[in-house]
């Protein structure tokens, strides 16, 4: 039970005045101080009051000494209690506070990117907690994962029009995170049209993207610098791009001159995607697909001694949570080792993970462990993260999720 001592003051009588949530003193908060920006629910007080709260409300933080923190907007039944929004308890999160903070992502985008298709909003990490925004051209994916940007939703589009000229905004709704905020599922275009894929140029391929249908927002733009580096591996090479959703890796070495890419991927529409932007390209006839599970087909394709001098291996995340870690670990071992037997004397293997729970040491030690037990000897040429329009915050480990190993193997 709360030490009632330790619990939040009335809202107070002034109108519109802001609820005050408090730390429980054992709660660390010096991190907070430091930029960390979640508080865990077994770090603050939750009398009545605080329970009360609608989620996504705004209140002041203060620590066990009554000394302010921020600003946070509360979700009293989820895991994360707390975000913090601004360093100023005071704040107001209007439309210029929000325009403030897309222009500051912007400025970051149009430095790095010479056409306007990146990660504009990359959460917590552009100081906009919970929310995500993926530009497609004139077009934009927002995924309002946390309460306080779902509730003001319609301010967040107008300053994302404003501040990007975009004329088309698709609202996505699907995954894990919304549930822990008790948000529903329905998303869908909330402004503009959309007809159809959109293309996407990225290095020198052409990729086609469902922004309704297709998964999270329609492109995994994480990848970019990822599929840069392949491509430098696949002049000539015969590809083989497993997990490959709209044709990621297998289209930008084909752009780089790989001979031959085939692409196999559980889902008939990615493939469909994937075939489509080959036809862009003017590359299908380099370009093939095999649907179905992927360990699957790795397995049948060396019972056919099918040999490739490039293998990509970039599946969904095996371990998205800690409970999941070491049947993830498995699995990235199984992959690995499947993935090494399929690849030429002196090819090259890539072994992606994109689970928050198995950091960087673990899923390196269970992708050579597979390919120890393939029989193949490795040099790692390089280790990969996500593209820097996914910038990882300081203090905060779960924005650094994206690992890529590119090994070379022996004969």
């Amino acid at each position: 039970m709360s030490d009632p001592d330790l619990a939040p003051e009335p809202s107070g009588t002034a109108s519109g005045a802001r609820p005050t949530v408090r730390l429980l003193p054992k709660a660390d908060a010096r991190r907070l101080r430091f930029g960390f920006p979640w508080v865990y629910g077994n770090e603050l007080v939750t009398d009545r009051r605080t329970r009360s709260l609608a989620p996504g409300s705004l209140a002041r933080l203060e620590d066990a000494e009554r000394q302010p923190l921020g600003l946070v907007a509360v979700t009293p039944g989820s895991k994360i209690i707390a975000r913090m929004l601004d360093r100023n308890p005071e704040a107001e999160i209007d439309g210029a506070w929000l325009t403030a903070r897309l222009t500051r992502a912007q400025a970051l985008r149009a430095r790095l990117f010479k056409e306007p298709f990146y990660r504009l909003v990359h959460a917590e990490a552009d100081g906009l907690p919970g929310v995500v925004i993926d530009r497609f051209g004139d077009a934009a994916v927002i995924q309002p994962n946390a309460a306080w940007a779902d509730a003001r939703l319609d301010n967040l589009i107008e300053a994302l029009v404003a501040v990007t000229g975009v004329t088309t905004v698709v609202k996505n709704a699907s995954g894990r995170a919304r549930s822990y905020e008790g948000l529903d599922d329905q998303g869908g275009v909330v402004r503009g049209r959309l007809e159809g894929p959109v293309s996407v140029p990225m290095n020198g391929a052409t990729y086609m993207a469902d922004l309704i249908g297709g998964q999270k927002t329609g492109l995994f733009y994480d990848q970019r610098d990822n599929h840069a580096f392949a491509a430098r591996l696949a002049g000539g090479a015969r590809v083989l791009d497993i997990f490959a959703h709209v044709g990621g890796f297998g289209l930008a070495a084909l752009a780089a001159g790989a001979q031959s890419a085939l692409a196999v991927d559980g889902s008939a529409d990615a493939l469909a995607l994937a075939e489509a932007g080959a036809e862009a390209m003017g590359v299908a006839e380099s370009f093939t697909t095999r649907q179905g599970d992927a360990f699957d087909a790795m397995g049948a394709l060396a019972g056919e001694d099918a040999r490739f001098d490039l293998v990509v291996c970039d599946p969904p995340a095996f371990a998205p949570q800690k409970p999941a870690l070491e049947a993830g670990l498995r699995a990235y071992e199984r992959t690995a080792r499947l993935g090494a037997t399929l690849v030429a004397p002196g090819g090259y293997l890539v072994l992606c993970s994109c689970s928050h729970a198995a950091n960087l040491e673990k899923f390196r030690s269970a992708c050579l462990r597979g390919v120890g037990r393939a029989g193949r000897a490795a040099q790692v040429i390089r280790t990969g993260f996500a593209s820097p329009d996914h910038p990882q915050h300081a203090q905060l480990a779960e924005t650094g999720y994206l690992k890529a190993l590119f090994l070379r193997l022996d004969g």
